[in-house]
């Protein structure tokens, strides 16, 4: 499994916009091959800053599946614009896990 990390900073007033397209947009990937699941959380020190991470089977489900996608598009047109800068996105393989005893 592969997760796409990806922090974003939200213009300035613009966070409850940006959670309202959030909640339409998120649509687009659960329908992706590959998905796995998301979250969207908020920074408690600094309130524009949001961390997206979503669980993928493959790195391609993301990088070729959804991003050549037309649900992309619409992804694009629903939140890119509300980002400044514009989020630099990684992918992460397990290591290591741990819970607590």
């Amino acid at each position: 499994m592969i997760l796409e990390v990806a922090v974003l900073d939200v213009r300035e007033g613009e966070g409850d916009r940006f959670e309202a397209a959030f909640g339409e947009a998120q649509a687009l990937i659960c329908r992706q091959r590959g998905y796995g699941r998301h979250e969207l959380r908020r920074c408690v020190e600094s309130p524009r800053r949001y961390l997206l991470l979503v669980w993928w089977d493959t790195l391609e489900d993301h990088t070729e599946g959804f991003r050549r996608s037309a649900d992309y598009r619409r992804w694009r047109e629903l939140l890119h614009h509300y980002y400044e800068p514009f989020p630099t996105v990684e992918h992460y393989t397990p290591l290591l896990a741990g819970e607590a005893p």
